[in-house]
């Protein structure tokens, strides 16, 4: 059994942790996956069953630890705090799952699950008798190397048109290693693949239940929060803790840099440079209130009512919001920080091309999020697929 943790406990773990995924933020991103030191922590700080129901044995805990322990974690890698987040995440949304595949996800002495949840609909399914027949192909399978499942969305279209979410060992699946990238290099998003898997009933939900926010257990401090906006809150925090510790990261460089090319001139006593330092503060401190606010009120909507669709917009807006500026910080930061912040070993460099790689995530495509919020503002109808 493990220690029961409170929030602040989590936080305090994750705070001490940073620090060790920033030493071991280079090899991972050369391993394109968390190092095996780290996956070892996880285990042992006890935090992958965070958000995991406490009648599973999890620590029970709700949205305002998920994201601030993710925000905490990416001071020292953003990417690695983004893949931490969705394993943590993705045991709550198994947790949902009936009774028997529980019992298969979940144990006394293991109360996680480490599996990838590729959220399109890409793959197909069949009904057989005592399951399903699945195929397809997924990408985006963020964590697919630390996992002993694989979670994907697939379409049912007899006897009638559907979607589910189905769950296979990951003995089961292929892993194509496609995941060469720029940035956020250490979250491992490879490409599964299934092909003919059977899938029996208990690991098959729709996805409308998956998305939704019960579960049938009490002891969940996520416990009716929608998933679309919880998603996107939550993976907005990586952004928003790389710009914290790009803008401290910052400050100590100012105090510390001698201009090139000047007789000995600080950057310190430049007025350009308190001009830029302050409007980071401002930036920053401005994202951080839109985003506090936004947890806030998510974390408030646990066990309540279904919140309505312009409530969702709006949180899903913030979320967006939060990422672009985070960019647009550490953009502002190492326009004014000198050509060295970009050799290989400085966080600068990583911190930008990871936020750069993580604002393709379609959930923050801001063209398709501020079109969303325009037409929900409008009183327009939605899709099914908009993920509000």
């Amino acid at each position: 059994m493990l220690t029961q943790l409170t929030h602040d406990d989590v936080l305090a773990r994750c705070a001490d942790l940073a620090p060790r995924l920033a030493e071991r933020s280079a090899r991972a991103e050369q391993l394109r996956r968390l190092t095996p030191e780290t996956v070892d922590e996880l285990v042992a700080l006890e935090l992958l069953p965070m958000v995991v129901p406490t009648e599973l044995g999890g620590h029970g805990l709700g949205m305002t630890t998920l994201a601030h322990s993710t925000r905490l974690l990416a001071h020292g890698c953003a990417a690695s705090a983004w893949t931490i987040s969705f394993l943590v995440m993705h045991s709550w949304l198994l947790a949902k799952f009936p009774v028997e595949a529980r019992r298969e996800f979940f144990s006394p002495e293991r109360p996680w699950a480490l599996a990838p949840a590729p959220l399109a609909p890409t793959g197909t399914l069949r009904p057989v008798d005592g399951g399903f027949v699945v195929s397809g192909r997924w990408e985006w399978a963020t964590a697919v190397h630390h996992s002993d499942w694989v979670m994907v969305h697939a379409v049912q279209t007899e006897p009638e048109f559907t979607t589910r979410f189905v769950v296979v060992p990951i003995a089961d699946a292929q892993v194509d290693d496609v995941w060469h990238t720029s940035g956020m290099c250490a979250t491992g998003s490879d490409t599964v693949r299934l092909d003919e898997v059977f899938v029996p009933e208990h690991r098959a939900v729709p996805a409308s239940e998956l998305f939704a926010g019960s579960t049938p257990l009490s002891g969940d401090g996520l416990a009716g929060l929608p998933v679309a906006p919880m998603l996107a809150l939550m993976a907005s925090a990586p952004a928003l803790g790389a710009a914290e510790r790009a803008a401290d990261l910052y400050r100590d460089r100012i105090a510390a840099r001698i201009l090139a090319y000047s007789l000995g001139d600080r950057a310190v006593d430049q007025p350009a440079t308190h001009v830029r330092l302050g409007v980071v503060t401002s930036d920053l401190a401005a994202a951080r209130h839109h985003w506090d606010a936004a947890i806030a009120e998510l974390d408030a909507a646990a066990g309540r009512d279904p919140m309505s669709v312009e409530r969702r917009m709006a949180l899903r807006l913030a979320a967006a919001a939060t990422v672009r500026s985070a960019r647009s910080i550490v953009g502002t930061i190492a326009e004014g920080a000198g050509a060295s912040v970009y050799f290989a070993q400085s966080p600068f460099q990583r911190f930008q091309r990871d936020l750069e790689v993580l604002k393709g995530h379609v959930i923050f495509d801001w063209d398709r999020t501020a079109q969303l919020a325009g037409r929900v503002a409008l009183g327009l109808p939605l899709q099914p697929t908009d993920m509000v």
